[in-house]
């Protein structure tokens, strides 16, 4: 591993310890590794392989449980969201079932979306919707037209639920994961929205549309757990733009919604992506950009205070 201050060190074989001890103690040693092996860094590849490092040491406390609750002194009722997720009897990592227990009060509390008036329920694994900047570009977009449009990549539904409610009289949304069709179908009914339906696909659904919008995961990269696929890619931005106009009914546009933060961190350049729009057979009609309205944390502030989010308006 490396050094507070980022050299290489000795490297440590850490093995799985079963936890016996009180919650409050297992949560201070928690919170102990990820200040130890916290440091500063200044290129995006040095600040993953910390985070994966203090992730993979992290994940080696364990704690068990037995019908649902912890076995261990001082410890919450974590049965409801343990329930959602786990078998009644198991051992798991206590950072995952502390992040399974805080996705589990957003899903209760839900997200508050200022272009729906509504909120989103996001469930366990499925990215929510905090950052909002990608979903007022979506509301703000001039619509080509208002019978179909297609949400590729749905998430939980959010961008589906906000073209309903623009006046889309047919809404498809498309997700391969089981827990993303679960959550979007989830937050349609809880809106009423009749016009949306939610369908486990591989990118596109059958047929055609007037707007097909896709906000794809914003890094090139290999997730290594659930929340990952929501944030890294491993191809589903060139593959939705070489298929997009297959997809599109005449006269309409593929909407691209994606932040320039892997152009920021060298990890894709802007020409890369113009190459593979281009390569699709698209041109760009339009681009309209915005800033994150978020607070800025970490060692990479400095790079991403900089970051630009556009909706990209394509046609054939």
């Amino acid at each position: 591993m490396e050094s507070v201050t980022g050299a290489p060190a000795r490297r440590v074989l850490a093995a799985p310890v079963l936890w016996r001890g009180s919650y409050a103690s297992a949560c201070q040693v928690l919170a102990a590794v990820k200040r130890r092996l916290t440091y500063q860094v200044s290129t995006y590849r040095a600040y993953r392989r910390m985070v994966s490092r203090r992730a993979r040491l992290a994940s080696h406390l364990m704690v068990e449980l037995e019908s649902y609750q912890l076995l261990m002194s001082g410890a919450p009722d974590v049965s409801a969201a343990c329930r959602l997720v786990y078998p009644p009897s198991c051992v798991v990592p206590l950072r995952e079932l502390l992040g399974v227990v805080g996705s589990y009060q957003w899903r209760l509390r839900g997200v508050h979306v200022p272009a729906l008036d509504a909120r989103i329920h996001p469930h366990y694994g499925v990215f929510a919707p905090t950052r909002q900047e990608y979903v007022s570009l979506v509301a703000a977009a001039p619509v080509p037209a208002l019978d179909v449009a297609f949400d590729v990549g749905t998430g939980t539904g959010v961008l589906a639920a906000l073209l309903a409610r623009r006046g889309f009289a047919q809404v498809v949304a498309t997700d391969t994961s089981p827990q993303a069709v679960a959550c979007a179908r989830d937050n349609v009914d809880r809106l009423g929205l009749s016009q949306v339906s939610v369908l486990a696909t591989d990118l596109f659904p059958p047929g055609r549309a007037s707007l097909v919008v896709c906000n794809p995961p914003w890094l090139p990269g290999t997730p290594r757990t659930l929340l990952d696929s929501a944030i890294y890619d491993q191809g589903m931005l060139r593959r939705f733009l070489a298929g997009l106009p297959d997809h599109l009914a005449p006269g309409g546009e593929g909407w691209l919604v994606l932040s320039d933060i892997a152009e920021l961190f060298g990890l894709r350049t802007r020409a890369d992506l113009l190459g593979m729009i281009a390569d699709a057979g698209l041109q760009v009609v339009d681009r309209l950009d915005t800033r994150p309205q978020h607070r800025i944390r970490g060692s990479l502030a400095k790079v991403r205070a900089a970051e630009v989010v556009s909706l990209w308006r394509l046609r054939p």
